[in-house]
């Protein structure tokens, strides 16, 4: 799997890219368990009040979180594409400008359970 991290303001979203073999959770509104590429991460906008507070470029921020809406992908670089916008559009989801977005890719090895 791949964590897609975005970075800007003084904070972070991480989404995880789950690569052919590797099995994406399974739940309500999940793609199609043969897509081969699987992105899952946050989604959040802007609130005039409630929802969670953020510190974002020293100012706070009410945001509230919608579930998070996994999408199947053909390929690799379909997919790290749309991670990529995606991380970048929930920064301006809240005044950040997707510019001032810095994206990094770290692969993350699944550790497999031990047979019982």
């Amino acid at each position: 799997m791949l964590l897609i991290r975005g970075e800007a303001g003084g904070t972070t979203l991480t989404g995880t890219l789950y690569e052919r073999g590797e099995r994406a959770p399974r739940f309500k509104g999940a793609p199609d368990e043969d897509a081969p590429y699987v992105w899952v991460c946050d989604e959040f906008y802007e609130v005039e009040s409630g929802g969670t507070v953020q510190q974002v470029d020293d100012e706070e921020v009410n945001v509230a979180f919608e579930s998070p809406m996994p999408r199947g992908f053909d390929t690799k670089e379909q997919a790290t594409d749309a991670a990529k916008d995606h991380i970048r559009t929930q920064f301006a989801r809240i005044g950040i400008d997707a510019d001032a977005v810095e994206i990094s890719v770290e692969k993350e090895e699944i550790e497999a359970a031990e047979p019982q």
